[in-house]
C-alpha cells in the first residue's frame, strides 16, 4: 500500500538539488508538491518538468529566513490542496569556510537565519497543519554528515546542522503521539549547487567586510568534493525508502560509518573517565528522570 499517495508535501529549496530530488521521488510516489523557492527562474522550471511527469504542483516564493513568508505558503498550499501532510525542511547555505578569526559576523547570521531558523519557522508553521487534519504525517529535516561532528573551517555550517538534528530527535519524541513521524538527513556530498550559495543571499546579510580576496582553497576542496558527490536523485529515492520504513536517521554515505564510529567511541572512553572521577562517585547510578 503507498502510504503517501493523494497527500501533499510543501519542501523549502525544492527547485534543484536535494530538494528537488525528493520532490521528484514523492511525485512518483503520487503526492501533490508545493514547491518552495527563493530562486523564480529555478522554481518555474523546477515547476515545469514535474508538470510533464504528471504531478501535481504548485510553486510558491519562500525566503524560509522569514516567518511571514512561510505563513504565506501555508495559506496557499491549504488553499491549492486543502491539507499539508509532510514538510521537507530542505533549504540550506554553505556559508562561508574559512579560519574562525576569519568568520564574518553577517555571513554567520546569514547560516543560522536560514539553515537554523528556516527549519524551525517551517516546522513552527506547517506542524499545526499536520496536526489538524488528523491523519499524521512527516517531518523531514535536512541535516549532513557535518551535523554528526564538527567540521574544520566550517563552523557556521556545521553548528547549524548539528543544531538541526538536535530538533529533529527532539520533535520525535514530542510529536510521536500525533502520528508525525520526524526524520533528519544527513547526506555527505552531494552534487548540488551549495558551494555558489551566495547567489540567492539576501541583501541584510552582505557585508562590506566580507571576504573578497578571492576562493579559499578551504573553499575548492569544498567544491570538488561536492563535485565528485553522489547524484541527488538517489538522496530523493533514499529519502522515500527510509520514510517507508520509519526511519529517524537517514544515511545516504554508509562508507561514512567508521567515522561516526571513532566518534562514539571517543565519547564512550570520555563517560568511563568521568565514570573514574573521585569527584563524581555520588552520581555514577543516579537516575535520570527525564530519559
Amino acid at each position: 500500500m503507498n502510504q503517501f499517495a493523494g497527500k501533499t508535501a510543501v519542501i523549502s529549496g525544492g527547485a534543484e538539488g536535494i530538494g528537488f530530488a525528493i520532490a521528484t521521488a514523492l511525485g512518483e510516489e503520487g503526492m501533490n508538491i508545493v514547491l518552495a523557492d527563493i530562486d523564480p527562474n529555478s522554481l518555474a522550471k523546477a515547476t515545469e518538468v514535474l508538470e510533464r511527469s504528471g504531478v501535481a504542483v504548485l510553486a510558491v516564493a519562500l525566503d524560509v529566513a522569514s516567518e511571514a513568508q512561510w505563513q504565506l505558503v501555508a495559506e496557499q498550499a491549504l488553499a491549492r490542496f486543502g491539507k499539508v501532510h509532510m514538510l521537507v525542511n530542505n533549504a540550506g547555505i554553505g556559508g562561508e569556510p574559512g579560519p574562525l578569526e576569519k568568520q564574518n559576523a553577517k555571513a554567520w547570521q546569514w547560516t543560522l537565519d536560514v539553515n537554523l531558523m528556516g527549519v524551525v519557522y517551517g516546522a513552527k508553521t506547517m506542524v499545526p497543519l499536520i496536526k489538524e487534519h488528523g491523519e499524521g504525517g512527516w517531518i523531514v529535516n535536512v541535516a549532513s554528515m557535518a551535523g554528526m561532528g564538527g567540521v574544520p573551517y566550517n563552523s557556521a555550517y556545521s553548528a547549524t546542522k548539528t543544531a538541526v538534528v538536535a530538533l529533529s530527535e527532539g520533535w520525535a519524541g514530542e510529536l510521536e503521539k500525533e502520528d508525525i513521524a520526524v526524520s533528519v538527513l544527513c547526506p555527505a556530498f552531494v552534487q548540488t549547487r551549495i558551494y555558489e550559495s551566495h547567489r540567492n543571499r539576501q541583501d541584510i546579510y552582505r557585508s562590506e567586510s566580507a571576504s573578497h580576496g578571492g576562493v579559499s582553497q578551504v573553499a575548492i576542496n569544498m567544491i570538488k568534493a561536492v563535485e565528485n558527490g553522489i547524484d541527488p536523485a538517489i538522496v530523493g529515492k533514499r529519502v522515500v525508502e527510509a520514510l517507508n520504513a520509519g526511519e529517524l536517521y537517514i544515511f545516504t554515505h554508509p562508507n561514512y560509518r567508521r567515522v561516526l564510529q571513532h566518534r562514539a567511541k571517543k565519547i564512550d572512553e570520555a563517560f568511563e573517565r568521568a565514570a573514574q572521577s573521585p569527584l563524581l562517585q555520588d552520581i555514577v547510578n543516579q537516575k535520570i528522570d527525564m530519559l
